[in-house]
């Protein structure tokens, strides 16, 4: 269509780039679009019992001491004490 063109053309040229670049990128974006897309239509659904087992596989203590990068800040302050913590360990 000739509006799309001139828009592409237009859009094209402000980027610096050739319409034939351009168009490698949209179709490029599209397709990533439209596989993102399907990929989230065959990943397991969420649920409280997917959270709750995600959650207690983050409890998990490693015998190893973190890395000195890796310490909690000072003022850090856990959730897991509070109500909704303890409700979504347990998948309720």
């Amino acid at each position: 269509m000739p509006t799309v063109r001139k828009g592409a053309e237009a859009i094209s040229r402000r980027e610096g780039v050739s319409l034939n670049q351009f168009i490698n990128v949209a179709v490029a974006e599209k397709l990533a679009h439209l596989e993102h897309e399907e990929w989230l239509s065959r990943r397991p659904q969420l649920t409280v019992a997917r959270v709750a087992q995600a959650l207690r596989f983050l409890d998990r203590v490693s015998p190893d001491a973190p890395a000195p990068d890796d310490q909690l800040p000072d003022g850090y302050v856990s959730v897991k004490g509070t109500a909704e913590y303890k409700q979504a360990i347990q998948g309720e």
